[in-house]
């Protein structure tokens, strides 16, 4: 009995990407990630958290938003719109990766991971309106919108990667030196929430419940923390260059040290001048390159060799491709 191919694997049979095409797919799902993670802070500094009055529609009468919610509500209801277009970049990785030759069911699994990231966060999304814009849902969803930030960068890594065991390019104190950075830069992330939930910008004009401390406070505390990420940072550069480690790795740990320079500036700035809505959406696109820079710092420390990559591939009639 011939199995009934999935409707990738019938895609599968007849396309097959280049590696450019690969990477391609894999960088639009992490611009898209980075993009909607700036645009919902947006619906948050103009308040426009419960422009939508409820979810999954916009009002109990309508899916769309209404003139009647003005402004806000075409704020809120534009971001649930830009969800499509992440699902739609983060589709095209999943396309992408399936449709490659010989299949990489690994990569396959990184970008449907993506895509069941994109279908929590929504629906946590929903729940933090329905919440009336609680602070600790709007932290998860932020925090979920990093956890699909890190997903969608390892993915389009490994499409420059093949899918031998990695092989460590730095001595062992060095990579235990980057996993002490991405546990302080992701523990900064995390304290910036807190900064976020007890300030001003609650993200509608009613009375939004805050966080139960003094926002001056947790910012001290995320300004500490992200000292230690600094410090570490530059650890790091030196380090590089007293191994005498691969060139773009180096590179990588540069580039992490100008994103610091600026994110520290620019919270600094916004502290001092009453956080203008501006400035904080400005630091939330440095959080998220920050992110992104110490993510490709840390998967620069290991390689996988392209020529390793040659797992069997799936003939496109038998039942493992039409499994998936």
């Amino acid at each position: 009995m011939v199995p009934v191919l999935t409707p990738l694997a019938l895609i599968a049979r007849r396309w097959t990407p280049t590696p450019r095409t690969l990477r391609r797919a894999a960088l639009s799902a992490v611009v898209m990630t980075v993009f909607i993670i700036v645009t919902g802070g947006a619906v948050r500094l103009t308040g426009s958290g419960l422009g939508c009055d409820t979810w999954p529609k916009c009002t109990d009468e309508s899916l769309f938003a209404t003139p009647e919610q003005g402004l806000h509500g075409a704020i809120e209801f534009g971001n649930r719109m830009l969800t499509y277009v992440l699902s739609a970049a983060v589709g095209w990785a999943i396309v992408a990766a399936r449709s490659t030759k010989p299949w990489r069911r690994g990569l396959t699994r990184l970008a449907w991971a993506q895509f069941w990231i994109v279908m929590g966060n929504a629906v946590l999304g929903g729940i933090t309106v329905w919440a009336g814009l609680n602070p600790w849902t709007v932290a998860g969803h932020f925090l979920l919108a990093n956890a699909l930030l890190t997903v969608a960068v390892i993915t389009w890594q490994r499409t420059r990667e093949g899918d031998a065991a990695p092989r460590p390019r730095v001595p062992r104190p060095v990579r235990k030196l980057s996993w002490a950075l991405l546990v302080a830069s992701a523990l900064v992330i995390a304290l910036g929430t807190t900064v976020t939930g007890s300030g001003k910008h609650a993200g509608d004009s009613s009375d939004v419940p805050r966080m139960p401390w003094d926002w001056a406070d947790a910012a001290h505390l995320h300004a500490a923390a992200a000292w230690v990420v600094c410090a570490l940072a530059v650890a790091m550069w030196l380090v590089l260059r007293v191994v005498d480690a691969p060139d773009d790795t180096r590179a990588r740990a540069r580039d992490l040290l100008i994103v610091l320079l600026a994110q520290g500036g620019i919270g600094y700035v916004q502290f001092f001048t009453g956080v203008p809505e501006i400035l904080v959406g400005a630091h939330m696109l440095g959080s998220s390159l920050m992110w992104v820079a110490v993510l490709r710092l840390a998967l620069s420390l290991r390689e996988r060799p392209l020529e390793a990559a040659a797992t069997l591939p799936v003939r496109p009639g038998s039942a493992v491709a039409a499994a998936v």
